[in-house]
């Protein structure tokens, strides 16, 4: 929008960039007070993984601080404080440097995520009994952090657009700030459109990372119980059950799965069934590495323990599931290996369900904004039932979001570190009531700062795009700022 305004010096795409730029500044406040709290919780709710993993996942995020957060935190200021102090092609630059800034926020967070749902990059150094980067470069470029780095920002343009449409559909059907709002409606329609094909094309990416790195992932979102012969089909509906591991009248579309799964008809789609099995292999694997990290406290320079930890360092993640059910790996017995090689097994009917909502959410979002790109080409800004559609659209986005980390998180357990560190082992040691305590308290904190959102936002949405100078001599009241009667 700043855009056309320094190409073209039309005022009324000032007042368009200014007005989008001030609800995006109210809720970029609140995105700085929530995001603190993350730095800290990781100590205090997460102290043994702060130890076990610091050294890797502190990186990501402490770049993240030191480049990304206090480069857009300093042009926002520039952004906002100076329209009338800086030159329109020089704030236009400040204006890029901010999103860049949030972009590689975005960056940094997904490759400390990424690295969660595929550690590659790191080994476990029986010397200081915890895990370290040998490859940053591998860190930084973990397939499946590129991969949801471009999924997640292309998901926050759809709900930007959506959003933008919304508004903008409002102050159509009450004939105020026309002007402002089908130019803003025709920029919504084409960026989402553009963005909303974006997330499925690499969602579709997505998809195609899981089948070689998080294959239970793949199998419990598609509720897989069994190995398929290639190519494998997607269940469209159907019906997961746990007790009897198999899933009820389900509806199939044959050979998909394995073509997104594999890009091939010859490429295999492991079930459920067959992944825990091989947990249980790793899983024996891993109380041989287990054993020798014990013999190594007691003796760093036991050459055959070495050699032993050497040989089944890879799984020595797998050994730590045990824990949940002895003190010492090591004694697990054969139905303690079979209970947590299904432990590995995430909850397939919210996998299964979240998923399909996801995904049926993207491709909504496409037919969608195909209208509102229809409409805005024909200048057709009087549909009042697409209007009036928009409006109930704008928490959609939020939902589609929300449903994608948990497929992303729910997906990961019974691990915080894929394949390294259960979840259960990463926890502080806190007692039940300072859990409650602290999950109240900012549960408090947080509603009241979204209540003080909310209605920041409303004020400026109801007050319109107003601008302190005068309406531009020549400018119609159509084409000005001056509000319309409403219906």
């Amino acid at each position: 929008m700043e855009s056309i305004y320094v190409m073209t010096g039309r005022e009324i795409w000032r007042t368009i960039t200014r007005f989008w730029g001030k609800l995006f500044g109210i809720n970029f406040a609140l995105g700085v007070a929530t995001g603190i709290t993350m730095e800290f919780q990781f100590g205090m709710n997460w102290s043994y993984y702060s130890h076990y993993v610091g050294d890797i996942f502190g990186a990501p995020l402490a770049i993240e601080g030191l480049m990304a957060f206090f480069l857009e935190a300093t042009f926002v200021g520039l952004m906002f404080f100076g329209w009338d102090k800086l030159s329109k092609p020089v704030h236009l630059l400040v204006t890029f440097m901010v999103a860049l800034g949030t972009n590689l926020s975005a960056l940094w967070i997904l490759v400390a995520n990424g690295w969660m749902q595929h550690p590659v990059g790191s080994r476990f150094n029986p010397e200081t009994m915890r895990m370290e980067v040998n490859d940053f470069m591998a860190v930084l470029f973990n397939p499946v952090a590129q991969a949801k780095f471009v999924h997640t920002v292309s998901a926050g343009y759809v709900c930007a657009s959506v959003f933008v449409l919304g508004i903008s559909s409002w102050y159509l059907l009450r004939g105020k700030w026309t002007a402002v709002a089908k130019r803003s409606f025709t920029v919504a329609a084409a960026f989402g459109l553009a963005s909303s094909l974006s997330v499925v094309v690499l969602g579709d990416e997505s998809g195609y990372a899981l089948t070689d790195n998080q294959k239970m992932k793949l199998a419990a979102l598609e509720a897989m119980w069994h190995t398929e012969p290639a190519p494998a089909g997607i269940t469209v509906i159907g019906f997961p059950s746990v007790a009897d591991r198999t899933t009820h009248f389900e509806i199939k579309l044959p050979y998909l799965l394995g073509l997104i799964s594999t890009r091939s008809l010859t490429g295999e789609v492991t079930g459920i069934e067959e992944l825990v099995q091989k947990a249980g292999v790793h899983i024996v694997s891993g109380i041989e590495a287990y054993d020798a990290v014990e013999k190594l406290k007691m003796d760093r320079n036991d050459m055959a323990a070495r050699e032993q930890f050497e040989r089944h360092k890879s799984d020595l993640g797998h050994a730590l599931l045990l824990k949940r059910y002895v003190e010492d790996p090591r004694t697990a017995t054969p139905e303690q290996i079979a209970q947590a090689a299904w432990d590995t097994v995430p909850n397939v009917p919210v996998m299964f369900w979240i998923f399909r909502v996801m995904a049926g959410l993207g491709f909504f979002f496409i037919a969608f904004f195909g209208v509102a790109f229809f409409l805005a080409t024909v200048r057709r800004f009087d549909s009042r039932p697409f209007l009036k559609t928009a409006l109930w659209v704008i928490p959609l986005p939020w939902v589609a979001i929300e449903f994608g980390w948990l497929l992303a998180e729910i997906g990961r357990q019974p691990w915080a570190i894929d394949g390294v560190l259960p979840t259960f082992l990463g926890a502080s040691s806190l007692t039940v009531a300072q859990i409650w305590t602290t999950i109240a308290g900012f549960t408090i904190l947080y509603g009241a700062l979204a209540v003080i959102e909310v209605r920041l936002m409303l004020a400026a949405i109801r007050k319109g795009p107003v601008e302190e100078h005068e309406i531009p001599a020549g400018e119609g009241p159509d084409e000005g700022y001056a509000p319309l009667p409403a219906e």
